[in-house]
């Protein structure tokens, strides 16, 4: 044990720290229970490096097994942000969006109406309704319809189901042409236990699949690693960060998203230490400006999955609302329906010009100038800038903006 202090303010708090093999320090909570720090976006900053380059020279491209993507943004399966209209849009931009199998696209052949009448309801009756909508069944001919629409639309296809989900509709989702399965959940392990129901092979889904298979979402070194393991071609980091999430407070649990996405990519660089198998490691959620997304990969991610910012485009099925996935469960809702407004197309969003100050437009823009800022030519440059705990930074001279209500304030 050694001792160290930590400023509050202008008060001094003693600590009993036990340093721990990565590093890290353990502080006790009470009794003999322990508990590590854990950092999310507005607590750190990125340093600029001593050399930049010029922002046309940077490459913001990233692989998912052998597809490439121009820029490594992916619109969150939500059934708000993401229709096959939207996923052909986001394709032609460069990136990738990802269909809800378990939405409203594939329980209804009209899901602009339902999508319709879920945002007209009022704040105290959405959830009931929600609820109500996705107790339609799932129709397999609806998955290949859409699965088709996409593909029909020049773009990569890319799904999401839970673990259950996936296995059941698998034949359904290959034989439609999907290019990506996500097994996507609040938190997906490579090992599920039950003394209910059959057990769910995170590790023969992905060796029998003849597509690349995300897994998510974990939040943890190990839970990284063992889906890693399990033949994951990437994973998801995340648990309840979204704006539209309500995980932490339901259930209590989740990680900062700093330190889930740097717990995850150490997993990911030892695991490709082991074996030469490089499995990039996806931030999702709780990014809203340039800024965020730009810290997510300096923490060590391959590219960021996004939701709300994607939902304020005209494109957007939600009209200027989303509600996280497991909002329709029946027995206990962990998300919520909220309002973002439309700020603009999804290409003022990604390559602007932006009409805010505030840094939730051109996020590519900003993207590309931090890595220039940073000396970074690649995704993987910017992953080497080095990181500072900053708590202040978002709130250091900004007196102005924050009594005016102005900038980063709005």
């Amino acid at each position: 044990m050694r001792c160290i202090f930590v400023d509050f303010g202008a008060s001094l708090w003693y600590h009993n720290a036990k340093s721990q093999e990565d590093g890290a320090l353990e502080f006790s909570v009470g009794g003999r229970k322990k508990a590590r720090r854990a950092y999310g976006f507005d607590e750190v900053a990125v340093v600029p490096a001593a050399v930049s380059i010029d922002v046309a020279d940077v490459d913001t491209s990233f692989n998912i097994g052998d597809l490439c993507f121009q820029i490594p943004i992916i619109a969150s399966a939500m059934d708000g942000v993401v229709d096959p209209r939207l996923a052909i849009e986001m394709g032609k931009q460069g990136g990738l969006a990802v269909l809800n199998l378990e939405g409203v696209q594939t329980r209804y052949e009209d899901a602009d109406a339902v999508i319709k009448q879920i945002i007209e309801q009022d704040a105290d009756s959405v959830i009931p309704f929600i609820q109500q909508v996705y107790q339609e069944p799932i129709k397999p001919e609806l998955i290949t319809h859409r699965i088709r629409q996409i593909k029909d639309g020049g773009q990569v296809a890319a799904v999401s189901a839970i673990p259950a989900a996936a296995k059941k509709y698998a034949e359904v989702i290959f034989s439609a042409g999907a290019d990506i399965v996500v097994i996507q959940s609040t938190v997906t392990t490579a090992t599920f236990i039950s003394s209910r129901n059959e057990s769910i092979s995170i590790s023969d889904f992905c060796k029998n699949s003849p597509v690349p298979v995300m897994v998510g979402n974990c939040v943890s070194y190990e839970g990284a690693l063992s889906l890693m393991e399990a033949g994951a071609s990437a994973i998801l980091s995340g648990v309840g960060p979204g704006a539209a999430c309500t995980t932490r407070k339901v259930c209590g649990i989740g990680v900062p998203q700093i330190t889930a996405t740097a717990d995850a990519a150490a997993a990911r660089d030892d695991f490709y230490e082991k074996t030469g198998r490089y499995v990039p490691v996806i931030a999702d959620g709780g990014m809203r400006t340039g800024g965020d997304i730009v810290k997510a990969f300096v923490a060590g991610a391959d590219a960021v999955m996004i939701g709300s910012p994607i939902a304020a485009t005209a494109e957007a099925p939600g009209r200027g609302y989303h509600w996280g996935m497991a909002t329709s469960s029946a027995g206990l809702p962990r998300g919520t329906r909220v309002h973002v407004g439309i700020n603009g197309t999804l290409r003022e969003l990604l390559y602007g010009p932006a009409k805010t100050d505030n840094g939730t437009m051109n996020l590519i823009g900003a993207l590309k100038l931090a890595m220039s800022y940073c000396g970074a030519r690649t995704i993987k440059d910017l992953q080497n800038a080095e990181l500072i705990i900053a708590p202040s930074l978002p709130s250091e001279g900004k007196t102005a903006q924050r009594a005016q209500g102005v900038g980063q304030y709005r």
